[in-house]
């Protein structure tokens, strides 16, 4: 089995969604989760502020620095995630496909390295 993340990308320059549209996104996502969970492939998954909320602590010769926002400035910001654990790369696409339809953003793939492997 091998781990991937399935990060929610999201237009933060985009107009605010209805209420009513929000909670049904919310309805198709919990649906999904619910799907994994049966399954077996769900490890987590979180939602996060938009990215003013963020902080960024960045080394430099010894110490850090703190700065407010996020690290890169671009109008999509990470905005979620699911964290699934499935047997390879067409598998994770498949809940990628059903995560993007089901909240209406893109999502990113990407497997975790073997070094990164829970034990």
């Amino acid at each position: 089995m091998k781990e991937y993340l399935l990060a929610v990308q999201f237009d933060e320059s985009a107009p605010p969604e209805s209420e009513e549209e929000m909670q049904a996104q919310m309805a198709r996502t919990g649906q999904v989760t619910d799907e994994m969970k049966a399954a077996g492939s769900w490890v987590f998954a979180g939602g996060l502020q938009h990215s003013h909320a963020s902080t960024v602590v960045r080394p430099s010769g010894g110490t850090t620095t703190m700065t407010d926002g996020p690290f890169a400035e671009t109008k999509e910001q990470l905005a979620g995630f699911w964290v699934i654990q499935v047997d390879d790369l067409d598998q994770a696409l498949v809940w990628a496909d059903k995560c993007a339809l089901a909240c209406g953003q893109p999502i990113e793939v990407r497997p975790f390295d073997d070094a990164s492997r829970r034990h």
